[in-house]
C-alpha cells in the first residue's frame, strides 16, 4: 500500500507541476488577465475542475507560479556555498543567474515583468507581494554593500541603500530591455559589464566618484 500511495503522490506532484508550467507559458504570452483557467487546464491536459482542486482559484494558481519562480531562484542561490557572500561572489551569482535565465527561463522572466506591470496600482492583487519582494531584495543588497564597506573590501564613502536601489533598478531594467529585444540585447554580457563596472567603482583603491571624498 505504501508503494501505491507513493505513486499517487508522485503523479499528483507531476500533475501540479504540469499545470504550473502551462500557466507560466500562457501567462507570459497573454498576461494573467487575458488567460482563463480553462485555457491553462487544456494546455496541461487536465480539466478545469482538477486545476481548481489543486489551487483553489485562478489567484491561487498565480501565486503558485510566483512561488515556483522564487523556488527556482533560491535553488540556484543555495548552490552558492556562503550564506553571506562577498561582493565578487554575489556579482558572479547575478551573472550566472542571467546566463540561466537567458538559456532556460525566458517565459518566467516575461511572466514576472507582465505581472509587475499589471499590479502597479496599490490595492491590486499582487501589488503588495511585488513591493515587499522588491524591498527584500534591496535590503539584502544594502546588507551586502554595508558588509563590504565595513570589512574594507569596498569604499566607505558610498551609500549602501543608494547602491542597492541602483542595482535593483539595473536588474529590473535590463530584463525588460532583453525581453523586448533579445536579438540586440545580450543579457549576460550586459550583466557582466555592469557588475565589472560596479566592482571597479567600489574598489577602495580606485579613484573617488566625482563629488564624493575618497574613502
Amino acid at each position: 500500500m505504501a508503494g501505491v500511495k507513493g505513486q499517487v503522490q508522485k503523479r499528483g506532484v507531476e500533475r501540479r507541476r504540469a499545470m504550473v508550467d502551462a500557466a507560466i507559458t500562457l501567462f507570459a504570452r497573454q498576461g494573467v488577465r487575458g488567460t482563463g483557467v480553462a485555457a491553462v487546464a487544456e494546455r496541461a491536459g487536465v480539466t478545469p475542475s482538477a486545476l481548481i482542486h489543486h489551487f483553489g482559484s485562478k489567484d491561487g494558481l498565480v501565486r503558485a507560479v510566483l512561488e515556483e519562480a522564487d523556488r527556482r531562484a533560491l535553488e540556484r542561490l543555495e548552490a552558492t556555498p556562503d550564506a553571506e557572500p562577498t561582493l565578487s561572489q554575489a556579482f558572479d551569482w547575478f551573472v550566472r543567474d542571467a546566463l540561466h535565465t537567458a538559456a532556460a527561463e525566458r517565459e518566467l522572466a516575461a511572466l514576472r515583468t507582465t505581472l509587475v506591470a499589471e499590479n502597479l496600482e496599490p490595492g491590486s492583487l499582487l501589488h503588495a507581494w511585488f513591493r515587499d519582494r522588491g524591498r527584500a531584495l534591496r535590503d539584502r543588497l544594502t546588507d551586502l554593500f554595508a558588509r563590504a564597506a565595513a570589512d574594507g573590501s569596498a569604499r566607505a564613502d558610498l551609500d549602501p541603500a543608494t547602491l542597492a536601489a541602483e542595482t535593483a533598478a539595473f536588474l529590473e531594467g535590463v530584463h525588460l530591455l532583453w525581453l523586448l529585444d533579445p536579438d540586440r540585447v545580450d543579457l549576460v554580457a550586459v550583466h557582466r559589464g555592469y557588475f565589472q563596472g560596479l566592482a571597479a567603482r567600489l574598489d577602495p583603491g580606485g579613484d573617488a566618484v566625482p563629488g564624493h571624498p575618497a574613502g
